[in-house]
């Protein structure tokens, strides 16, 4: 049985929170939990956030049984455009430039292994 966490409106680019993504999309939890922490991009902390937040909703989900048991594996996971904070700086001559300060939305799906080969 599979559980979701959602992470909305954090103030990171998409493109850099999908290098990371990317990198943990399909491995087991426990190396996607070793490589997020130990990674040196900004982002990877509060992804680190979002799957243990996960595990603890499939261990909601799924009281009985164990994780080390069950072989959690990141299923899916995808980060969407999110609210854009528009601001201005000063430029030259009286002008103003527009700074976007942009954020994203990611979804992250983890289930067991056993039950994803069987679909």
């Amino acid at each position: 049985m599979e559980a979701v966490a959602k992470l909305n409106n954090n103030p990171t680019s998409t493109r850099k929170m999908r290098l990371l993504a990317d990198l943990i999309r399909g491995l087991d939890v426990e190396k996607a939990l070793n490589i997020l922490k130990f990674h040196p991009k900004h982002p990877s902390v509060p992804l680190e956030k979002l799957l243990v937040s996960a595990i603890a909703n499939w261990k909601v989900k799924n009281e009985g049984n164990r994780v080390e048991d069950a072989n959690l594996v990141v299923k899916t996971i995808f980060v969407d455009g999110g609210r854009i904070l528009k601001r201005m700086r000063p430029a030259p001559q009286g002008r103003g430039y527009r700074v976007r300060k942009r954020s994203n939305h990611v979804t992250l799906v983890v289930d067991s292994r056993n039950e994803t080969v069987k679909k």
